[in-house]
C-alpha cells in the first residue's frame, strides 16, 4: 500500500502539462478514430452546422474569459494570463457578425447543454479557480494548434473569402510563433503552484471539459435535425459577404443594396440531418483532438 502510494506521487510531481495530456490521452485518441475527423479534413461541413457550432463557442468563450478576467491577479491562474495572444470572444463577435449580420446577438442559439457548460465554467471560476486552467489549456492550445489546419479546411469547403471573413476565431494575431508560444504557456502552467490532490482535481476537470463538449454537439445535433424552432432545417443557409465598407445587414437597406451581395451556400451535402451533423461535429471534434495532439 505505501509502496503503491509513492508511486502514485511520484507520478503526480511530474509536468501539469504533461499529466493533463496524460489523462486526456484515451478521449483525444476516441476523438481522433472517430469518422468525424476524415470527414472534416475531406471539406464535408455545411455552413449551417458551422454557424451553430461557431455560436456555441461564443457562449462558451464569454463565460470562460469573464472568468479569467476575475482570476487574473490570483496566483492559482495569473501565470498563465494572455488576453491578447489567446482570447477568442472578440474575434467569435466577429465572426458571428459575418454570418447573421448585425443582429446576431437576437438570433443564435444557445442550447442547454451549452448553458450548462457557461455555467460549469462560471461555477469553477467564482468557487474553484485553481481549476480554471484546465478549462484554458484545454481550449486555448487546442485551438492555438490546430487552429491553422482548420482555418484552410473551413476556408475552401465553406467558399469562404480568401482574405479571411468568418474565421477570425482561428486567427491568432497576438501569436507570431504558436511553437514558443505553447512552450511559454506550459512552462507558466507546471510553474502553478498546487498541491497533489490539487493537481488530481485539474486533471479531472480537464476530462470533464471533454463530456461538456460533447454533450454540447449532441444539443446542437438536435438543433440541426429539428431546427430552432422545431421545423426540419432546409439545406441552405444564408451568408452575407461583407461590402466595401465593412458593412453587413439582414436585408437591404434603401440605397446601400449596391454595398452589399447576399451569397447563398447549398449544403455541401445531399444526406439526412443526422449524418449532416456527423459530419459537422468533426469540425467540433477536429478543433480539440487535432489541437491537443499537437500540443
Amino acid at each position: 500500500m505505501e509502496t503503491s502510494q509513492t508511486q502514485s506521487s511520484e507520478s503526480m510531481s511530474r509536468d501539469l502539462s504533461e499529466l493533463m495530456k496524460e489523462a486526456t490521452k484515451e478521449v483525444h485518441e476516441q476523438a481522433e478514430n472517430t469518422p468525424f475527423m476524415s470527414n472534416f479534413q475531406k471539406g464535408q461541413v455545411s455552413l449551417h452546422e458551422f454557424k451553430l457550432v461557431t455560436a456555441s463557442l461564443y457562449f462558451i468563450y464569454s463565460a470562460l474569459e469573464e472568468e479569467i478576467e476575475r482570476n487574473k491577479d490570483n496566483p492559482v491562474y495569473a501565470p498563465v494570463y494572455f488576453p491578447a495572444e489567446l482570447h477568442r470572444k472578440a474575434a467569435l463577435e466577429e465572426d458571428l457578425e459575418y454570418f447573421y449580420g448585425s443582429n446576431w446577438r437576437e438570433e443564435i442559439p444557445c442550447p442547454e447543454a451549452t448553458q450548462k457548460y457557461v455555467e460549469r465554467l462560471h461555477y469553477v471560476g467564482k468557487n474553484h479557480p485553481e481549476l480554471l486552467v484546465a478549462h484554458a489549456y484545454t481550449r486555448y492550445l487546442g485551438d492555438l494548434s490546430g487552429g491553422q489546419v482548420l482555418k484552410k479546411i473551413a476556408q475552401k469547403a465553406l467558399q469562404l473569402p480568401s482574405t479571411g471573413e468568418g474565421l477570425a476565431f482561428f486567427t491568432f494575431d497576438g501569436v507570431s510563433n504558436a511553437t514558443k508560444f505553447k512552450q511559454l504557456y506550459r512552462s507558466r502552467m507546471n510553474a502553478l503552484e498546487m498541491d497533489l490532490a490539487t493537481k488530481k482535481r485539474v486533471l479531472e476537470e480537464a476530462k470533464k471539459a471533454f463530456l461538456l463538449n460533447i454533450r454540447v454537439f449532441e444539443a446542437l445535433q438536435e438543433l440541426v435535425s429539428k431546427g430552432q424552432n422545431g421545423q426540419p432545417v432546409q439545406p441552405k443557409a444564408e451568408l452575407r459577404t461583407r461590402s466595401v465598407n465593412k458593412s453587413y445587414e439582414h436585408g437591404p437597406a434603401p440605397g446601400k443594396e449596391s454595398e452589399r451581395t447576399n451569397r447563398r451556400h447549398t449544403d455541401m451535402m445531399s444526406t439526412t440531418p443526422l449524418v449532416r451533423w456527423i459530419l459537422a461535429l468533426s469540425f467540433l471534434a477536429t478543433t480539440v483532438a487535432v489541437g491537443l495532439f499537437a500540443m
